[in-house]
């Protein structure tokens, strides 16, 4: 069986893949990576908290250089209950084709694989009813 790894910490991989966030227990205040304190309370105490797999871009950019497969979209997307990730909307280079508050959904796949058969998942998003 092949073991497979997230490509970031605060990726779940496995039968229903999600994101989760540090939560600032004072104010709520969401965080992806570690911290000492909050930015925004300067609160110390840290819980962890799910987030949700749906939500809507608030921006975007088309990368047209860097890539080897080609022009990728870079999106924000502000999820649903709170919290904001940055990642890659996938499937859609056309920016005529990206409309304001477009909803989409966590996505997850191979990153890559090393030379002991694991593989690492990444994720991104993709329009929902498109």
């Amino acid at each position: 069986m092949t073991q497979t790894i997230p490509a970031v910490d605060y990726l779940v991989v496995g039968d229903d893949p999600h994101l989760v966030s540090k939560e600032c227990t004072d104010c709520g205040a969401l965080y992806f990576d570690r911290r000492n304190a909050c930015a925004k309370c300067f609160g110390t105490n840290f819980g962890t908290r799910r987030l949700s797999n749906e939500g809507i871009v608030r921006a975007y950019t088309v990368v047209q250089r860097g890539s080897k497969s080609g022009p990728y979209t870079s999106v924000v997307v502000e999820l649903q209950g709170g919290g904001i990730v940055k990642a890659n909307l996938i499937g859609v280079t056309d920016p005529a084709r990206i409309e304001p508050e477009m909803k989409v959904r966590l996505v997850t796949f191979e990153a890559g694989v090393d030379d002991d058969g694991t593989q690492a998942v990444a994720f991104g998003y993709e329009p929902i009813g498109a």
